[in-house]
């Protein structure tokens, strides 16, 4: 297997990683948040797990980026 092969895998595994992280990031408000925050709900800061998924998501979506480089720099050449 080549470069390119491994690179599509990398890709495969970061973009399902990607959406997995994004859709656990529930915020539990509802259509509330919709129309201008009618819940009634106030700021509170991330803890626990939700920080790690928060920081984790970054992580996830940064080496994505890296990796879409990566691949377009291999295609093009």
């Amino acid at each position: 297997m080549d470069t390119k092969g491994i690179l599509l895998i990398i890709q495969t595994i970061l973009s399902v990683l990607l959406m997995v992280t994004i859709l656990l990031q529930v915020r539990g408000s509802g259509l509330g948040t919709m129309f201008g925050n009618i819940g009634g709900e106030m700021y509170r800061s991330k803890r626990g797990i939700e920080k790690l998924l928060y920081r984790g998501t970054i992580v996830v979506a940064i080496l994505f980026v890296a990796n879409c480089i990566a691949l377009a720099y291999l295609y093009s050449s």
